[in-house]
């Protein structure tokens, strides 16, 4: 991946603000703080100093999701869309990899709703730290949700709707329990570039190497380390998962062309696997024997997850990835690319992707499936996330239009609830939606 100093998200956001049109959403968010324009629905609420959300139910009603006040802007959403699909730089690292990759790509029936709006919340500020790194969005239930924010390491609940710090990086992080291979004196100032939570470890990975352990059900930080000092040594992505026994391990990607496996049952590395170029990504099969390695190069592998020796190339991207993801069935995975696409894989015929899907901005920075395998959802860089019928064989598509940087995106456990962490200066939020349901009756309860 890109290599990226500074921890400053104003400067790295993915290259194309539309700085005319966002500064007038900064002044009237300006005015509107003052008190200098008046509304039948306004979007702050004055007496608690806070920014109102935006509910389903207020949505059906017409109102913007992420509160934008388009009937006070000089320009109609439908015009800013267009602007911004116009203007958008994607990056790349091959230059013209995106003109190259469209052209097998299949066409989606666009227009359906699989999954609801719920609520975006305001509140929460989901942040982002690295512009080709989006994993920082983790669902543990329909209604608890882990994020960054800017140095914090918040705790959302949307039943609630309040949000609770469970860790802070800004100063210093140590270790409260003592193991062999921790790093006792622990970090200063860790910059978070990618965030896993699951089976109750929360891991966050930083810009120097820096892997922090915490347990949600124990005080303290239970181990640190730093994977490598390295010159280019950023993790780039964890996946937390449970062995076969019981013991929950974790992988992390780094920009040094390591994956490591760490045992949290031993708190010790178990596994380091050494590859020709760095990084990005990389997905353990739903049996434990593969594992999926994407990074800086347009063909991703297929590794022995014992051994780590490659069993396989995978040949049709045109850019480097950083997106992969396994479909439970264990037959069939995705990778998600600079060139503007999402190949499927199926493992009895690896000659060729299976399907391409188009994106509409920029490269695929996410991708993720539901825990039952009937959706996935890809998200771009900004603005867009798509939600896939994978039993219509990836033909039917939910598209969902929102404005600002995708931090991340995650189905919870149990399929219910989908949550997509945006980054914006002015509109930067959590937004929910819902599993759509036979019984959408339920939905007035709420």
């Amino acid at each position: 991946m890109s290599r990226h100093q500074g921890g400053n998200a104003e400067n790295m956001a993915d290259q194309c603000e539309m700085e005319d049109v966002e500064d007038e959403m900064d002044d009237e968010h300006i005015d509107r703080e003052r008190g200098g324009v008046e509304s039948d629905v306004d979007e702050f609420d004055y007496s608690s100093g806070k920014e109102v959300d935006t509910s389903a139910a207020q949505a059906r009603r017409g109102q913007d999701i992420q509160g934008i006040p388009w009937d006070r802007l000089s320009i109609t959403r439908e015009r800013y869309r267009q602007t911004r699909l116009e203007q958008y730089k994607n990056y790349e690292n091959i230059p013209g990899s995106g003109d190259k990759s469209g052209k097998d790509c299949i066409n989606t029936k666009k227009g359906c709703s699989f999954y609801d709006f719920r609520k975006n919340s305001r509140s929460v500020k989901s942040t982002i730290l690295h512009f080709q790194l989006r994993n920082l969005v983790w669902a543990t239930s329909k209604h608890d949700v882990y994020l960054m924010s800017q140095f914090s390491i918040l705790h959302w609940s949307s039943l609630t709707g309040k949000s609770s710090e469970v860790l802070n990086v800004s100063g210093h992080i140590a270790p409260s329990e003592k193991h062999p291979e921790s790093l006792l004196e622990g970090f200063t100032h860790t910059q978070v570039s990618t965030l896993a939570v699951k089976e109750k470890l929360l891991v966050a990975g930083g810009f120097q190497g820096e892997l922090i352990c915490k347990h949600l059900d124990r005080p303290g930080v239970s181990f640190c380390t730093r994977t490598t000092f390295d010159d280019n040594a950023i993790t780039n992505a964890i996946e937390i998962y449970a062995c076969p026994s019981g013991a929950v391990h974790f992988t992390a990607a780094n920009n040094d062309c390591g994956v490591r496996d760490f045992d949290m049952e031993k708190f010790q590395l178990s596994k380091h696997f050494r590859f020709p170029w760095p990084v990005n990504h990389s997905s353990l099969s739903p049996d434990g024997k593969l594992l999926l390695i994407v990074g800086d190069n347009p063909e991703g592998m297929l590794v022995d997850s014992q051994n780590g020796k490659t069993i396989v190339s995978l040949s049709g991207h045109f850019d480097y990835s950083f997106a992969s993801s396994w479909h439970p069935d264990g037959v069939t995975f995705a990778t998600g690319n600079q060139d503007k696409t999402c190949r499927i894989w199926d493992l009895r015929n690896l000659s060729k992707s299976v399907a391409a899907l188009k994106s509409n901005l920029g490269a695929i920075r996410s991708v993720r499936y539901t825990t039952d395998g009937r959706y996935m959802a890809v998200a771009e860089p900004a603005d867009f996330v798509h939600v896939y019928d994978v039993k219509s064989g990836y033909k039917k598509e939910q598209e969902i239009d929102f404005f600002g940087e995708t931090s991340g995106i995650s189905f919870s456990p149990d399929t219910e609830s989908l949550f997509i962490g945006v980054w914006d200066r002015t509109y930067g939020s959590l937004l929910e939606y819902g599993r759509r349901r036979n019984y959408s009756y339920l939905d007035s309860m709420t």
